[in-house]
């Protein structure tokens, strides 16, 4: 019974998505007009999922973090970063790697308002031509819109808040503006956000925290290209502000100086409050020329990037009360009471590289294609405490692949490799217990290593298909990962450090999935890592230090399955609901997604954990959409070095949508964590040292609403234009999304 009611779901999910089997892009002109399809919500892909954030309002209506939790399948932590499907998460942005992770990312992210965001790839297969760097997948954000011929713009537009304790504001604010003429054309998207909101930590008896949080973010992304015949020369400049200020109210118990004397520690409880500040600039250029042929399949391109990136991170005390714990049960008299710059640390990130990809058609079984190029990129990162420069970290690589894919019969096939050579040194600079300055040499990294992929695929029938995966990839530490410095807030029990000497990560992935017309799926992966870098939490004494370490080694399980449920199912027979030409748009249904993940870590004993989301869509009376999207993971299991007590992931959230003016106004009223069950509260499992309980919990409940103008122009015939804000070498349509470095 259990398997005729699957077997069922599934061909009523083929059906009704059936109309979407030729869904590419596909444009016909009637009288000047251009007439193009609607966009897939998910969309399953051989080697990546694309979820698309433009016309979905319960992706859109925040911003981008938030947005990105709500994915089904992956899970995003303040304590590990992001994994997607079982796999560690490369960030880009626009095909580019953004080097950063943990909490510099999930700031960055936050800055960034949900609207800009077109659409969302997640790579679990990077092939050759993405960097062996890319470790276990690759999670790219596209946020440009299209540019059209004559002067188009867009405005978007979300406010929302929450009143926990007290009312708390954000707003975000942006405009896209297209243009062309018979020269160039050029595209400008300008957006700032205002956030206010609140975090209430606890880190075991130690500390209990309540921070009040304002962001302040400003973006500005700038695109012009050149048609030179069939070819074509890009360039684009992208600038992200973000200036943060958050307050913190503690109370704490560790052990202080007595007397001011920093050698004589003594246990105290006190109450402090302090304020952080946070300043990060990043700036971005690429030069791109696309060399095109008579065959369109044919394809050349040069590309040179260069992005520079800095961050400033300062401390400042208000004051800081309370007594010793021993008699005479002095009062504190804390030498920081009141001063500035109790942490003041800078860092300064420049990436340059240069990169060139070759593809054409080769006669290979009943057709195929070879790939190859090479990338050339040089890191520095330097990092400053006091004026003390404590680390100069450098990075050279370089980088070749060639990758052949062919077709036989109902079979295809991809077999390629990527040769990496790497040149990583540093030199790190120390204070030991007595105050001397220590200057060490980091563990240098000199390594040429070959990553070979390989991938076939079967297909049963038309969008239907079974297809297994292999790849051999490598994660570099992150430059936040090795900053030494402290950037986020410190108190007197707290010690928070980088590790200048993390060595790379060596991850062996393989995959099989089973995939029917984009939407349903299940399959299975495992990633097998070498030094995987993970953040450990422990205590010792009266004290609790918070680090990154290498796991020796360690294994990743992952089971998934997702599958669309059309409502009519269950009130039609199927052969009326063969009769219908469906859009995903206008039709009620649900899309359910379960996924299963173990991870293996020696001489620990972690339990799995089971991660659902269920998104339905219901079409109401006036063409209202109302959009519901539930998330749960299960707590009680092992999550890297910690044991999750409560579920990462539990919320529902409500998205009302209605278009007006043609589809030219679209607003949203939206609730978020209504049930408020959205938190964080796991417990460590350190190697070493005292296992600590660490919980948090932000005001993730929040209600508001969106609004997205599109501009009337009077030019009625203006042809779309290819995006020219990024652009990917998978698009053949001669689209100039850069691809990733």
């Amino acid at each position: 019974m259990k398997k005729t009611i699957f077997a069922l779901s599934l061909l009523s999910s083929v059906f009704v998505f059936s109309q979407e089997k030729n869904n590419k892009p596909q444009e016909k002109q009637i009288e000047g007009v251009v007439i193009t399809k609607t966009k897939k919500a998910v969309e399953q892909k051989a080697d990546r999922t694309i979820f698309d954030f433009s016309e979905q309002p319960q992706l859109n209506n925040g911003n981008v973090l938030e947005g990105i939790k709500k994915l089904p399948g992956l899970v995003s932590t303040d304590i590990a970063g992001m994994m997607y499907q079982g796999k560690m998460l490369e960030v880009y942005l626009n095909g580019r790697p953004l080097n950063i992770t943990s909490n510099e990312l999930n700031s960055f992210l936050e800055g960034m308002p949900a609207n800009s965001v077109e659409r969302i790839e997640v790579i679990t297969q990077p092939g050759a031509e993405f960097p062996a760097t890319s470790g276990g997948a690759i999670m790219n954000i596209i946020t440009n819109k299209n540019a059209n011929k004559y002067l188009t713009a867009t405005y978007s537009g979300n406010y929302s808040f929450t009143n926990y304790d007290k009312y708390r504001s954000r707003t975000t604010n942006s405009v896209n503006l297209n243009a062309r003429n018979k020269y160039f054309g050029w595209q400008l998207n300008v957006g700032q956000n205002y956030r206010e909101s609140m975090l209430n930590g606890q880190q075991d008896e130690l500390l209990t925290s309540h921070t009040d949080r304002y962001g302040r973010g400003y973006f500005a992304k700038s695109g012009l290209t050149f048609d030179l015949g069939q070819d074509r020369l890009l360039l684009n400049y992208d600038i992200y502000h973000n200036n943060n200020d958050n307050y913190t109210l503690s109370n704490g118990h560790g052990d202080l100086p007595f007397e001011n004397n920093p050698k004589d520690l003594r246990e105290a409880f006190y109450t402090s409050s302090d304020v952080a500040h946070t300043n990060s600039l990043r700036q971005e250029a690429v030069v791109t020329y696309q060399k095109r042929f008579a065959d369109k399949s044919q394809k050349l391109d040069f590309q040179f990037g260069y992005t520079r990136s800095d961050s400033k991170f300062s401390q400042d005390n208000f004051f800081q009360d309370g007594n010793f714990a021993a008699s005479p049960y002095l009062p504190i008299n804390s030498p920081t009471n009141g001063l500035k710059d109790i942490l003041n640390n800078k860092s300064v990130m420049n990436i340059a590289n240069f990169k060139v990809d070759y593809a054409q058609p080769i006669k290979l079984l009943d057709g195929g294609k070879v790939s190859f190029g090479g990338l050339y990129e040089k890191q520095d990162y330097d990092t400053e405490s006091f004026g003390l420069t404590n680390l100069e970290y450098q990075r050279q690589t370089a980088s070749t692949y060639l990758e052949f894919q062919a077709k036989l019969k109902k079979f295809d096939f991809t077999l390629g490799s990527r040769a990496e050579n790497y040149d990583i040194s540093g030199v790190t600079r120390y204070f030991d217990k007595d105050a001397k300055l220590v200057e060490a040499n980091l563990i240098p990294f000199n390594k040429f290593k070959f990553f070979p992929n390989a991938s076939v695929q079967y297909n049963m029938m038309n969008q239907v298909y079974i297809a297994a995966n292999y790849n051999r990839k490598i994660s570099l530490p992150s430059i936040s990962a090795l900053n030494p410095n402290n950037v986020t807030f410190s108190g007197p029990s707290t010690e928070v450090n980088g590790n200048p000497n993390l060595q790379p990560t060596i991850f062996d992935n393989y995959e099989i999935k089973v995939s029917a017309f984009d939407y349903a799926f299940i399959g299975y992966s495992v990633s097998s890592a070498s030094n995987q870098v993970a953040q450990i939490i422990r205590k010792d004494g009266r004290k609790l230090f918070n680090e990154q370490v290498n796991i020796s080694n360690m294994r990743i399980h992952n089971f998934n399955v997702g599958l669309p449920v059309p409502f009519m199912v269950f009130s039609k027979p199927l052969s009326e609901i063969m009769k219908f030409n469906f859009n995903p748009d206008k039709i009620n249904f649900m899309y359910l997604y379960a996924g299963y993940q173990k991870h293996e870590i020696d001489n620990l004993n972690n339990k799995g954990f089971w991660i659902f989301n269920i998104m339905t869509q219901i079409i109401l009376p006036k063409d209202i959409k109302l959009t519901a999207n539930y998330s749960y993971l299960t707590p009680k299991a092992g999550y890297f070095y910690f044991t999750a007590e409560k579920p990462f992931n539990n919320s529902l959230d409500i998205t009302l949508t209605k278009k007006f003016m043609n589809n030219r106004l679209t607003l949203s009223v939206f609730a978020n964590d209504i049930f408020n069950g959205q938190m964080m509260q796991v417990r460590s499992n350190p190697p070493s040292g005292t296992p600590v309980m660490i919980s948090s919990k932000y005001d993730t409940r929040n209600f508001g609403f969106s609004i997205n103008y599109k501009i009337p122009t009077r030019n009625k015939l203006a042809k779309e234009d290819p995006n020219i804000l990024n652009s990917t070498k998978k698009e053949d349509n001669g689209g100039v999304m850069q691809q990733a470095q």
